[in-house]
């Protein structure tokens, strides 16, 4: 981690971030666990309030004083706010809601912690940068949640940061079963669970019709009666490693008149045989009405197909005659007035629903969304018998 400006360790809650940053503190700061690694003198220390830097960083229970051993732990002096080690390093605590507090100090290292949650994120940072103006290559590591703030997504793009990742579920062997049962069944898949557990850091794309937000205000684990559900697929135009996906979604229309999107069975590099399968199973095991199947490029032979797979399941055709954002639109809409809900979570078509259309390829899950949703809610429709799942 020398050679690299930044080290941004992105993890999960309990995933070992606090412990991470402080045996690196430890390491530079004692000097002689590698002769490779010349002993910093000067280390900042940094944290969204200098409460959290004492509580956390320092006093936590994976904090400074609790990695070293009895005869090499520093002196920690909260009224001057430094910590210093017997062979004179020296680190210097600073909280992000006084960024000017950086200016003037200089360090050769620098602990920045929970920087996602820091109120005056780029002035700190920038001030941080100014003061690591100490030895050869001066050098910081960031431990946070990886909430994607603008100063979070600026460090993952720049060039001198060497990323790590953490799940909360890697550091089981430290954590309470209890808790990691609990917030498993409670998060497990949303989107506040794939960031608090997972570490990932959710992309939301300012120009995209959904965010993420929204689709979370609206998310069920529970079902009312369904009196429609359908199966809609956006098959690929083309076979073979770079096909794109085959998108295959699967939505009920519920008694209480809102949408419930059931099943992401989107899948690449299956064969039309194999994939027409799938939905046909999709159908069956849903107890579907129909299959809404987009048939713009090579419609004969999805339909064709479909009747391979089974023979016994309606294919109603449908044609692109707008672009997909113009179609994706009034779907979006539908989210917005409350209409739609998820049932448990979707990673792939939920990160598809939250990017800008057309970047990054083809949206093949939404695609299929669309469709699915359109035929429930914004078409015309048979007043169909109640069926349950």
């Amino acid at each position: 981690m020398i050679d690299c400006r930044n080290w941004l360790v992105l993890g999960g809650r309990g995933a070992g971030k606090t412990r991470a940053g402080a045996e690196w503190v430890k390491f530079l700061a004692i000097g002689h666990l590698d002769p490779v690694v010349r002993r910093c003198q000067r280390i900042a220390i940094v944290a969204p309030t200098f409460d959290e830097a004492r509580m956390v960083m320092i006093e936590g229970s994976s904090g400074l004083m609790a990695v070293h051993h009895d005869r090499e732990r520093p002196r920690f002096e909260p009224s001057k706010r430094t910590i210093t080690w017997e062979n004179g390093t020296v680190a210097q605590i600073f909280s992000a809601e006084e960024p000017d507090g950086l200016r003037g100090p200089q360090f050769d290292a620098a602990w920045c912690d929970e920087m996602a949650k820091w109120k005056q994120g780029e002035k700190a940072w920038m001030n941080v940068q100014m003061a690591l103006r100490l030895g050869e290559v001066p050098h910081a590591v960031i431990t946070t949640t990886p909430r994607p703030t603008k100063l979070v997504r600026e460090l993952i793009n720049d060039a001198a940061t060497v990323i790590s990742r953490s799940r909360t579920a890697d550091n089981h062997a430290n954590l309470s079963p209890a808790f990691l049962r609990d917030v498993v069944a409670r998060y497990a898949g949303s989107n506040l669970g794939r960031q608090e557990l997972d570490g990932e850091v959710l992309a939301q794309d300012e120009e995209a019709l959904w965010t993420r937000d929204l689709i979370e205000r609206f998310r069920v684990r529970s079902l009312p009666e369904l009196k429609r559900i359908v199966v809609a697929v956006d098959p690929p135009a083309t076979a073979g490693e770079r096909a794109n996906a085959c998108g295959i979604i699967c939505a009920g229309l519920g008694t209480d008149d809102r949408a419930y999107v059931l099943d992401d069975a989107s899948c690449r590099r299956l064969r039309p045989l194999q994939w027409a399968k799938r939905v046909a199973d999709l159908y069956h095991t849903r107890g579907a009405d129909k299959v809404v199947a987009e048939v713009n490029q090579g419609g004969d032979m999805v339909r064709s197909v479909l009747a391979q797979a089974d023979g016994t399941v309606p294919v109603k055709p449908v044609h692109a005659a707008r672009g997909k954002q113009a179609r994706a639109e009034p779907v979006a809409a539908l989210y917005e007035q409350g209409r739609v809900s998820h049932l448990g979570a979707f990673r792939e078509l939920e990160d598809e629903m939250c990017s800008r259309i057309g970047e990054g390829g083809s949206p093949d899950r939404l695609d299929a969304l669309v469709w699915a949703l359109s035929e429930l809610l914004l078409r015309k429709k048979m007043e169909p018998r109640v069926r349950g799942l």
